[in-house]
């Protein structure tokens, strides 16, 4: 097994016949769990030939590693199956365990179709709307409407609000974005909205300077700024959550959590106040 520093690193191959994004998703998942090993991912995706998955194969075979596959067609599966062992590497359907509980639990027969978790169905659409919107009201943007969001995000510069809007807007929620910048006043369209949930992004000052600093270095900007000053950005943070606070809206600390983590948080809070309102 390869090896740089204190880092293991090994090759983990994900074969599938649709795009790999679900075995993608598992992979770095299960991966995570093993800090000190890096895998070093082939994928091979639309895989539905003999000939594409030889060529899949002659790759296991030249860099052996672990095997995940996601396959519908019986004889492609079964080859696979039987040259890793020919291999000696370890080989696994991913799905496998969870449609056997389901079929199990459901007492029927599952009916695998290729690639059936992307077909063009409603909820299909309903993420293409929400992406569609949410990149129309990134960054303050189409204030007259914003009412029609589902998620409205508030933050200082680099709280990580467009890559939050987007991700939740791929899960299908109409998310809209607001920079709080100090001197300019808040949009008043903020304080009609009725539907939406309003949250809160905040992140230490220490954190939000340095990643502004990165920011400027990107766009080869070296002079001194404000924009950078942590005092300042304190100054900015504490204007923040005055305003949460008065007007009831919830924060996130973003400090410490990846972008998905803070989706997660607020898909959370959004089904909290439907359930509320339901009542």
């Amino acid at each position: 097994m390869p090896q740089s520093g204190s880092q293991r690193f090994f090759h983990l191959h994900l074969v599938s016949d649709a795009t790999g994004e679900t075995l993608n998703t598992v992979a770095k998942a299960a991966a995570a769990q093993y800090a000190d090993f890096r895998p070093i991912a082939h994928i091979y995706a639309l895989v539905r030939t003999p000939s594409q998955l030889n060529r899949a194969l002659r790759e296991i075979e030249a860099q052996p590693g672990i095997v995940l596959f996601t396959l519908i067609n019986p004889d492609i599966r079964k080859h696979l199956e039987q040259q890793c062992e020919a291999m000696g590497v370890p080989c696994l359907s991913i799905l496998d365990p969870i449609i056997s509980i389901l079929s199990e639990y459901l007492n029927a027969t599952s009916r695998p179709q290729v690639g059936g978790q992307h077909a063009l169905n409603s909820d299909y659409f309903r993420r293409i709307d929400a992406l569609n919107f949410t990149m129309a009201h990134d960054d303050g943007q189409n204030l007259d409407d914003i009412g029609k969001s589902d998620v409205i995000l508030l933050g200082v510069s680099r709280t990580s609000k467009t890559p939050t809007s987007i991700y939740l807007a791929q899960r299908g929620i109409r998310t809209a974005n607001i920079p709080i910048v100090p001197a300019i006043p808040v949009p008043r369209q903020l304080f009609e909205v009725e539907g939406p949930l309003v949250v809160g992004l905040i992140a230490s000052a220490e954190r939000i300077a340095q990643i502004r600093r990165h920011r400027l270095l990107s766009l080869k900007e070296s002079r001194s700024t404000d924009y950078v000053d942590p005092r300042l950005i304190t100054d900015e943070l504490l204007a923040m959550k005055t305003l949460c606070s008065k007007n009831d809206w919830p924060m996130i600390d973003v400090t410490r959590r990846s972008v998905e983590e803070t989706a997660a948080t607020i898909l959370n809070m959004l089904s909290d106040s439907k359930r509320i309102d339901a009542q």
